[in-house]
């Protein structure tokens, strides 16, 4: 895995881009240990969080892509996704919505979210709103934070 950050690295705001998407969809992966690495390289704080941002919206709205497709079966073996954890999600969100999925930048749970907001059929346009806020405001404190301590 060190490797693979290390490369993602040096792919600079791209590999800001890949490995968000990579986080934002169902791949177990940390976007926050490359945008630490980039920032400490002295990269622009502004185009890692565009970069992370849209990165990391794409992999949300693949993954609402295959929730739209309906096929749990698929979901399961594939995804790694675990109906218990779409039914978590699924409570989680309670008939809100669309709007939930400004939560989609939780850890573990948000991939959940975005693929039961495909099950479900959730409007698309607001989906991509709410998750783009929520992801948004993450990289955001998560660039202020870092600003802290690098």
């Amino acid at each position: 895995m060190g490797y693979i950050i290390d490369f993602l690295i040096n792919w600079g705001y791209w590999g800001m881009l890949v490995s968000a998407f990579l986080a934002g969809s169902f791949f177990p992966f940390s976007s926050e240990v490359v945008m630490s690495g980039l920032q400490a390289a002295g990269l622009d704080p502004i185009p890692l969080v565009i970069y992370g941002s849209i990165g990391n919206v794409l992999g949300s709205l693949f993954n609402y892509g295959v929730g739209r497709l309906g096929k749990m079966e698929w979901i399961e073996k594939y995804l790694h996704v675990k109906k218990e954890k779409l039914d978590q999600a699924e409570r989680f969100m309670a008939d809100r919505g669309a709007w939930m999925g400004f939560f989609a930048f939780i850890p573990i749970l948000g991939s959940a979210i975005t693929i039961v907001l495909g099950l479900t059929r959730a409007n698309i346009i607001i989906s991509t709103i709410s998750i783009t806020i929520g992801k948004v405001l993450r990289y955001i404190l998560l660039v202020y934070g870092l600003s802290f301590i690098v």
